[in-house]
């Protein structure tokens, strides 16, 4: 009987076990950081690394709450290289920000294709809202060292699906408005940008059957 009772006993912890590892996982991925774009061209969705990039994806997190990105436009797109977005309005009028953010650059991610960071001037310190989206993998783009010319663009998430929307954007005819070069001649929009529960996927879009 005790032989029994004492396998009884490591079959129950062993279950127990299964089920503590079961919830931790749900909990992990329920901590998963997702944001669905909306756009004139389609949607895309993007994944988060808050670990590699706390201070950056709060700040991008704070902007997408805020209603920040609805309505803006991409207005920088060069094909094989990147899309840029989340500052200017459709008539090329910037928004106003909230204060920089330091650049977190040196956690590791690279600028490769699909990869999503931030935008920012010459000053390593300086991204604010505006992002873009690595159409190829810009190794350039990357962190090499501390200094100004060196610390590369941060990298703080991927797009998880809808990277052929976003390769669509890159066709885009451009052109030079005002001071701005490589403007999509047809704006593109961004109609919205949401968070998105783990458990929640976006939902692919629908298209109509041709017809026979």
């Amino acid at each position: 009987m005790k032989v029994q009772s004492k396998s009884m006993k490591t079959i129950f912890n062993f279950f127990s076990a299964i089920c503590m590892f079961a919830a931790l996982s749900s909990n992990l991925q329920a901590a998963t950081t997702l944001v669905e774009f909306q756009t004139s061209q389609g949607n895309f969705t993007v994944e988060l690394y808050p670990e590699k990039a706390p201070k950056t994806v709060a700040n991008f997190v704070q902007y997408v709450k805020d209603g920040f990105y609805d309505n803006t436009i991409f207005h920088r797109v060069i094909n094989r290289f990147m899309i840029q977005g989340g500052g200017f309005e459709r008539d090329l009028s910037e928004k106003s920000t909230r204060g920089p953010i330091v650049n977190e650059a040196n956690n590791g991610l690279l600028n490769e294709l699909g990869t999503l960071a931030m935008a920012r001037t010459a000053d390593p310190d300086s991204a604010t809202a505006q992002f873009f989206v690595n159409l190829g993998n810009n190794q350039f783009l990357n962190y090499t060292g501390p200094d100004a010319e060196s610390i590369g663009y941060c990298v703080f998430g991927k797009v998880t699906s809808g990277l052929e929307v976003v390769q669509k954007i890159g066709l885009s005819a451009t052109g030079n408005m005002g001071r701005h070069s490589d403007v999509p001649i047809k704006p593109i929009t961004i109609k919205s940008a949401k968070l998105l529960s783990a458990e929640t996927k976006a939902e692919p879009e629908v298209k109509a059957e041709p017809k026979r």
